[in-house]
């Protein structure tokens, strides 16, 4: 097996493993910060056994600034969270999965208003293609304040994402495990006075739930995505994203009966393809960069290329 087929094999399970993520979030029965607070507390026991299993911690590379870096990242990518997983109780995981998808567009917007970078006529297009698919995805019509509530909040989640992104893709010479293993440590203290322990003590079965989110969304996950991403082209990785929303509309329509309608799904593929071009078009950053990925998105934190943009 070749190096490149082994990455992509990784890659694929990562965005299977992603595109389910939903259905943790809603099996689990507890309220989105609760969620985020154990799968930050899980995640963190199953990245820091790797990292240390592994010597990352020696010579782990971070300095003051880098570590200040990667705690503001985590803010965002905690939020992001909460976002995200309000929007699937508010709206559906299809819906708040496609429109999280918007993640590069708002990563070309800030680039442009913090860094000055020039947005070209061929960008500008994309964007207006994927403002259009999302109109049409939204299908939103006045007075359902459920799936435009849910619209909002996965727009926020997707604003978020890209923010982390932007702080992330400035630490070098780190590894990207310790990134994320910093990122959720910061959601512990951060969501602590949110959390509710009397109905988490009461979740029962949900805790399995939980428990999957950390260690397996949270730990398996991202060390399958780290592995791939430094085996694969950014081209290749580009594609394998959208495993991830294709898996996680079909979960929601075969464990909820969800589905999408016509004029909706109308947009999906308006969505996919300028989010394509705008990740294809984006320079490539230097692989030591990491977040939610070494070399690229979910949902896991942020990323040292736009594709890592895709996964929660």
């Amino acid at each position: 097996m070749t190096n490149e087929t082994r990455g992509t094999l990784e890659l694929t399970l990562a965005m299977v493993l992603s595109g389910t993520l939903g259905i943790f979030v809603v099996e689990s029965g507890a309220n989105a910060f609760d969620v985020v607070f154990f799968r930050c507390l899980f995640g963190a026991a199953a990245l820091g056994a790797y990292s240390l299993a592994r010597g990352y911690f020696t010579g782990h590379g971070f300095t003051p600034k880098k570590l200040g870096l990667a705690a503001l990242g985590g803010v965002f990518i905690v939020f992001n969270w909460v976002f995200l997983f309000e929007a699937y109780e508010a709206a559906s995981i299809s819906l708040a999965t496609v429109v999280y998808h918007t993640q590069p567009f708002f990563l070309v917007l800030l680039g442009a208003v913090l860094f000055r970078e020039r947005i070209t006529a061929a960008k500008f297009g994309w964007l207006a293609v994927a403002f259009a698919g999302l109109v049409l995805v939204s299908g939103v019509r006045p007075g359902d304040t459920a799936s435009l509530k849910g619209l909002g909040l996965a727009l926020a989640a997707a604003v978020l994402y890209a923010l982390s992104t932007v702080v992330t893709k400035r630490i070098t010479g780190v590894k990207p495990h310790l990134i994320a293993l910093v990122q959720v440590l910061v959601g512990l203290p951060l969501l602590l006075p949110f959390a509710d322990f009397g109905a988490a003590a009461r979740l029962g079965a949900g805790w399995g739930w939980l428990a999957g989110l950390g260690l397996i969304h949270t730990g398996l996950m991202y060390v399958l995505m780290y592995s791939a991403y430094a085996k694969l082209p950014t081209a290749k990785i580009a594609v394998l994203a959208f495993t991830y929303p294709a898996v996680a509309m079909f979960a929601d329509w075969a464990v909820y009966g969800h589905h999408i309608g016509l004029v909706q799904a109308l947009g999906v593929p308006l969505i996919v393809l300028a989010g394509l071009k705008v990740t294809l078009a984006a320079k490539p950053a230097p692989a030591a960069v990491a977040g939610s990925a070494p070399r690229t998105a979910g949902r896991a934190p942020a990323a040292a290329s736009p594709a890592a943009t895709r996964s929660a």
